[in-house]
């Protein structure tokens, strides 16, 4: 029998998470604040000894974080299912690494135990959908977060209940402020709203920054050869390597033909290109150094080579190291940019700030 079958809770897995709506402001009103945490959206289903963690598309996670099951049933009540984020700090402990979240990936059991120990997650929780057998769900948020609080009183790290506040003040300062730990925005949660999986019934503000960024390659549209599926964006670094910053990639297919003819002439060879074989296999982080997805190891992620002659000016949110976090969106062409002078030195830096003290509370 599967462990989610052996559980006897209110809601058996898979639950698809309650999601958020992207506004530009933080609402006022009778809400409900928390830090919006950078890491893997996880339900972590407990019954006794038996755990499950559960993704955000409803996959389980739980071979690949055995650190945090052990961490689980060291701290959270004896039957519930909680809501939350599996995150993993930096070596010092001071900012979230995203980066060291996706390489736990891993289909070795053997390479998982090692980076279980090298760089150890935590877990989040930041919602209460089931305790012993009472179901959670149809509560409102503020009963739902006055239990959960209740639930952990006695946990200790690495699991840790997310800092709320229904001050809006206050969480205009978590926004400009914890950036700087490597969280990217907040959430607001109406206080009467029950938890409706898989709907935007919450909200979240996230940074949005632009960035003149070099176009040095595409990749194909899925299903079609004359059409750009996405743009492969370059910042130079300070002693002119171009490094490869993220994609661009929403466009009306109309766009994408037109876009496939626009940029004929810029198709190049790899030889000479920055992101060429010889670079990939010299450990630098480009798009040939990853052909294939970490999530999908189907999936191709081989590109055409363009000269680095045209500059795009996109949205972002925030950096991952020296990767945008997330896909960004397109503003304008910049034929007025000279492409050589698009460098990460253009990028506003957030003020540090210790991840350790958002983790207190």
């Amino acid at each position: 029998m599967d462990d989610d079958e052996a559980m006897r809770l209110p809601l058996l897995p898979p639950v698809a998470p309650m999601l958020a709506k992207a506004v530009p402001t933080i609402p006022g009103g009778a809400m409900g604040y928390e830090p919006k945490w950078d890491g893997f959206r996880s339900i972590v289903f407990r019954d006794g000894p038996e755990v499950e963690l559960t993704s955000r598309n409803e996959r389980p996670l739980t071979r690949y974080f055995p650190e945090v099951v052990a961490a689980v049933l060291a701290n959270l009540p004896e039957r519930c299912v909680l809501d939350g984020e599996i995150v993993i700090p930096d070596a010092a402990g001071r900012r979230l690494d995203f980066e060291a979240l996706l390489q736990r990936i891993h289909p070795a059991a053997s390479r998982v135990r090692l980076l279980a120990e090298q760089t150890p997650a935590a877990f989040v929780a930041f919602d209460l959908l089931a305790l012993d057998d009472q179901d959670y769900t149809g509560e409102p948020f503020s009963a739902r977060r006055a239990a959960l609080a209740r639930a952990l009183a006695g946990a200790r790290p690495p699991v840790y209940l997310t800092p709320s506040t229904t001050e809006r003040a206050l969480a205009e300062v978590w926004f400009s402020q914890f950036e700087g730990a490597g969280l990217d925005g907040v959430v607001a949660k109406p206080l009467d709203g029950v938890y409706q999986p898989d709907k935007r019934a919450m909200f979240k503000i996230k940074h949005e920054r632009t960035a003149d960024c070099v176009v040095a390659g595409y990749r194909l549209h899925k299903g079609t050869d004359d059409a750009v599926g996405s743009l492969l964006l370059g910042l130079y670094t300070e002693d002119g390597t171009l490094a490869s910053v993220g994609v661009v990639g929403a466009f009306p297919m109309a766009r994408r033909r037109e876009l496939f003819a626009e940029l004929a002439p810029l198709v190049t060879e790899f030889a000479g290109h920055p992101w060429n074989w010889a670079a990939a296999e010299t450990g630098a982080r480009n798009p040939r150094a990853a052909e294939g997805s970490r999530w999908n190891a189907g999936k191709d992620l081989s590109f055409v080579p363009l000269r680095p002659e045209r500059v795009v000016e996109v949205r972002y949110d925030h950096m991952e190291g020296t990767r945008f976090r997330h896909t960004t969106q397109f503003v304008r062409w910049r034929p007025d940019r000279d492409p050589a002078s698009c460098g990460f030195s253009q990028l506003e830096e957030p003020v540090s700030y210790n991840l350790a003290d958002v983790l207190a509370g």
